[in-house]
């Protein structure tokens, strides 16, 4: 299994930035890509931004340029670089790990990190 574990939420006020960190542990291996998602009440999961173990990045259209995504294979690490945050930005945001193993493809969700962004 992999266990995967976000961080760095909170309350900020619009225009802030804020840096959330996610770290996949367990069985690592196999791992090709991570990203986020967010989720606010009443609709469906959505895209933010995704980077492979080859530093490939893929972002949502209305995310690209205001957010970052980077990341650290060796440590199964990534992070999102949140600016210039909107009010329209508070969700809870998830961490997603894609595992290719043995020819099974797997993914793996955190438990999810609130952000909300406020005045």
């Amino acid at each position: 299994q992999v266990q995967v574990v976000e961080s760095g939420g909170g309350m900020i006020k619009p225009g802030e930035s804020l840096r959330l960190s996610c770290t996949a542990s367990g069985s690592v291996y196999g791992i090709y890509a991570m990203g986020w998602f967010r989720q606010t009440p009443g609709k469906q999961r959505e895209l933010v931004a995704i980077i492979t173990n080859n530093g490939m990045t893929n972002y949502a259209d209305s995310l690209k340029g205001r957010f970052i995504i980077s990341g650290d294979s060796g440590k199964n690490t990534v992070w999102l670089q949140m600016n210039s945050l909107k009010p329209e930005d508070t969700a809870v945001y998830y961490c997603n790990v894609h595992r290719s193993l043995y020819y099974v493809e797997s993914d793996y969700w955190g438990q999810g990190t609130q952000v909300t962004v406020s005045s």
